[in-house]
């Protein structure tokens, strides 16, 4: 494991990070593993996304050293002082950013770097971001989002065949499509301090992502909780650097008309050892629309959720909170009859 040599002070321009009185969360609820190479990993994929919207992946074919070597580039950066990071800041959206999450006034115990995967949107921050570092730092982003966006659209094709769905790429060509809005975001949480007895401090607050998919791989630093779908608990999910978590987002929740859903998940910072994770967020391009599919619902009546473009929807969650519901504004509400007393 890949530790920093020495804690990292956040920038304290935020002096009040939001903090969680625990309540109970089972770490007795088994996440679903999914075997890559396993014949029957299609039927698995669906199972889990159904009943809980989050997996781990094994076997996924990406190199161990790979994975080691982006965290360890991390790190590196996240060691620099602060004035040196705070140039490839604040993200709009893409860059550093320290604290702030989002533009809406959310905060947590964490500090980040925000890359689109796609080199052709290159912002002046990004660029700012591998201004700071050796041009490892560089190739081994790029590498890892290859080859994260080759695990992502594995995963999608396997979704489509395990509902017997044709063409097998009806969902990972919009992450395959070279305008794909696609993006890799590196998240450390530095060790918390101590707080008052019985409460932690949040690192993320809960949220859903808001994309097709979403790829996680931390350090073996704990921290991750998901919600289960009925909302009654909390579930820690046991880290594993080796491995991959897959999240369901908002964009698949809709084109699968609600069969699957958008696990809310957040992470609690530690306060014994930072954690850094690795999350390459799979989305269509801007123009693409969202709709759920006419293979799963031949009838328009049937669809729960209105037609967006994936820009539509990615503007207003721009614009939401954190833990806001976004997809209630798309939503399709029943149509009502109403009788006349006249």
């Amino acid at each position: 494991m890949v530790v920093l040599s020495q804690p990292v002070a956040l920038d304290n321009h935020i002096s009040v990070i939001p903090t969680y009185t625990p309540v109970p969360v089972f770490t007795s609820q088994p996440i679903p593993v999914v075997d890559l190479t396993d014949p029957e990993a299609k039927t698995l994929i669906v199972k889990a996304c159904e009943e809980l919207g989050f997996f781990k992946v094994v076997n996924h074919g990406v190199r161990a050293d790979l994975m080691t070597r982006l965290e360890q580039e991390a790190i590196r950066f996240f060691g620099l002082p602060q004035s040196l990071k705070n140039q490839a800041g604040p993200p709009e959206p893409y860059g550093y950013g320290s604290k702030r999450i989002g533009p809406n006034g959310d905060v947590g115990w964490i500090e980040y770097i925000l890359l689109n995967a796609n080199p052709q949107l290159s912002t002046p921050k990004t660029s700012d971001v591998f201004g700071q570092t050796p041009q490892i730092f560089r190739e081994a982003v790029d590498e890892y989002m290859h080859e994260l966006k080759e695990v992502s659209c594995k995963v999608l094709e396997m979704v489509t065949e395990g509902f017997g769905i044709e063409p097998r790429d009806t969902l990972s060509k919009m992450v395959r499509d070279e305008k794909s809005d696609s993006c890799l975001r590196l998240n450390h949480y530095p060790t918390a301090e101590e707080e008052a007895e019985n409460m932690v401090k949040v690192g993320f607050g809960e949220h859903t992502d808001p994309q097709i998919i979403s790829v996680l791989r931390s350090n073996d630093t704990a921290g991750l909780q998901i919600c289960m779908k009925d909302g009654s608990c909390w579930v820690a999910v046991p880290p594993d650097h080796s491995s991959f978590f897959i999240i369901v987002g908002d964009a698949l929740q809709v084109m699968t008309n609600g069969r699957f859903k958008s696990v809310k998940h957040r992470v609690l910072a530690d306060t014994r050892r930072s954690r850094v994770s690795m999350i390459y967020f799979g989305g269509p391009p801007l123009s693409e629309k969202i709709a759920p599919l006419s293979c799963l619902v031949p009838k328009q009546e049937d669809w729960l959720y209105k037609e967006f473009t994936w820009s539509q929807y990615k503007s207003s969650a721009y614009k939401s909170k954190l833990g806001d519901y976004r997809l209630g504004l798309f939503e399709k509400q029943p149509l009502l009859t109403h009788m006349s007393n006249e």
